[in-house]
């Protein structure tokens, strides 16, 4: 049997577009063939250090040409690519390489301190860093490793039902979850993109947010990549950079969420710079502010919009441009081979216009949770993928979300789980409860703010909460403010009442610069 699965994908594209631009970096450029030949030579070099089909591989580091690489290596291996957020706390990131049980480590020069925190007690063997020098006997140039190795082919048979990448989710019990997309998914969800989105083989598609969120990968680079398009990488968001690459490189597709896009079009740069090469902008994460929408509409730009998640490899849905304005307020129709349907507490379908879960099916949609059956099984309603989120469909199956079953919080385009939070802030033995809600803000979309209700003759302050939680979280996740109450509302069953505490805060504590200084409420 032949290699099904992605690994193959760069080899296939390079027969046919030997010559065509693959990447573009500030590093330079890779073609087709260069690209194949690289990832033809890592896959050698993983290989030869003893990775095997199912072995986990974890990636830390930004975008990078050699992200991609790892993760076409990997996949012509049926090695398991883990790609971590590098953003986190080393101690988020340990949990999450021993979760994982990686034997193999490859991390950028820029990162290495925090991969060194991270994974210096974990069970990873091998460990390569990428634009760095070695540092022997620990750890191997990759760059030194992949040139000593001659490119070579693997025969691993890899199926379309073979796991490709684990991605942490964060859980709503504060633990987070390997969701298990394999190769199947990917390639239905890099389909429904092609077919959604109309990627094109001349795309030249910006990467401007980070691969190891699915989006930009399955969404973005991987159909440019099927389509025999080219990737443009940035590795870090700077808005005035991105809007020179746009006009340099004549960038046709540009994805985000509402932050980013925000950013560009308040930069010095952004009236001066020539758009005219793009196509088609793509948002995704949260609601796009009307003054952002404007901003984009006075230049002749209009967005599609979508719904998804990690879980569905990440789309669900989409609302293309050309019905934006019909349909707007909605996240689109379901993607071509996806489905989405509405129900009740009791799982039964709701007709249109009545709100309920929403669920997804479909070939993109991942079967598990790495090593949890329980949350697996929670997760499905037979065919079907518990959201959490709440919604509706139209009488023409066009979606709009309403309201969020769990209490996830969308900061700046990143998930931030209250629970996860919160059990940090009850080890502080004066806490007696606490909730983190999400509060609007004009930068980030929402931001954590700390609620909590102390014991009696307590000495902790909101600022030794906010103190506790500092380096042991992302800094995305760390509450704006903390605030003291008497008592924080409960229904009868004793759970927190959420939906009151964000009536009584809609917004951050009007303290300090930008409300970021601790406050409190009538203590």
């Amino acid at each position: 049997m032949k290699n099904q699965g992605l690994g193959d994908w760069i080899e296939r594209r390079r027969i046919k577009s030997a010559g065509d631009v693959a990447l573009i970096w500030e590093g330079g450029t890779y073609t087709y063939d260069e690209l194949a030949d690289r990832v033809a030579r890592l896959t050698a070099t993983l290989a030869e250090r003893g990775l095997a089909k199912r072995d986990r591989l974890v990636y830390l580091g930004n975008n990078h040409p050699d992200f991609l690489t790892t993760f076409f290596a990997c996949g012509a291996l049926g090695a398991i690519f883990v790609p971590l957020n590098t953003r986190l706390a080393p101690r988020e990131l340990e949990y999450m390489i021993e979760d994982s049980g990686a034997t193999f480590l490859i991390t950028h020069e820029s990162v290495r301190d925090l991969a060194r925190a991270a994974a210096w007690s974990s069970g990873i063997r091998k460990r390569l860093v990428v634009d760095g020098p070695a540092d022997l006997p620990a750890v191997e140039s990759l760059d030194d490793a992949i040139t000593a190795s001659a490119p070579s082919r693997f025969a691993q048979q890899v199926s379309l039902e073979d796991p490709a990448m684990i991605l942490y989710t964060s859980g709503t019990t504060g633990r987070p979850k390997g969701a298990v997309l394999t190769h199947g998914n990917l390639t239905w969800n890099v389909l429904n993109a092609i077919v959604d989105y109309d990627v094109t083989r001349d795309e030249v598609a910006m990467m401007m947010s980070p691969m190891f969120h699915v989006a930009a990968l399955s969404m973005g680079a991987l159909p440019t990549l099927l389509k025999g398009g080219a990737v443009v990488l940035h590795e870090r968001f700077e808005a005035a950079e991105v809007l020179a690459a746009v006009e340099r490189h004549g960038v046709t597709s540009l994805s985000g969420v509402p932050t980013t896009f925000q950013f560009l079009a308040e930069d010095p740069a952004w009236e001066s710079t020539d758009l005219s090469s793009i196509r088609k902008l793509t948002c995704g994460g949260s609601a796009m502010p009307l003054r952002v929408i404007d901003a984009y509409e006075a230049r002749g730009l209009a967005f599609s919009s979508g719904y998804g998640m990690t879980e569905a490899s990440p789309g669900a849905t989409s609302l293309p441009v050309s019905k934006a304005r019909d349909h707007a307020g909605t996240s689109g129709l379901a993607h071509f081979f996806t489905d989405v349907r509405i129900v009740d507490a009791d799982g039964g379908e709701l007709p249109p216009g009545q709100a309920g879960e929403i669920q997804i099916s479909g070939p993109n949609v991942i079967r598990e949770y790495w090593r949890r059956p329980e949350a697996s099984a929670e997760a499905r309603d037979g065919d079907w993928l518990r959201t959490g989120d709440v919604g509706f469909l139209d009488e023409d199956g066009y979606l709009t979300v309403t309201d969020r079953l769990k209490d996830m919080i969308i900061s700046g385009g990143e998930n931030v789980y209250p629970a996860e939070i919160e059990q940090l802030v009850m080890e502080l033995p004066d806490v007696r409860a606490v909730a983190v809600i999400g509060v609007p803000d004009e930068r980030w979309g929402e931001v954590p703010l700390a609620i909590v209700a102390l014991h009696d003759d307590a000495a902790v302050t909101p600022a030794d909460v906010l103190a506790h939680l500092r380096g042991r979280v992302a800094k995305y996740k760390l509450p704006r403010a903390a605030i003291v109450v008497d008592e924080l509302p409960r229904t009868a069953s004793g759970k927190v009442r959420k939906v009151d505490l964000r009536e009584r805060f809609p917004a951050l504590p009007s303290v300090g610069q930008a409300g970021l200084e601790p406050a409190t409420d009538g203590l």
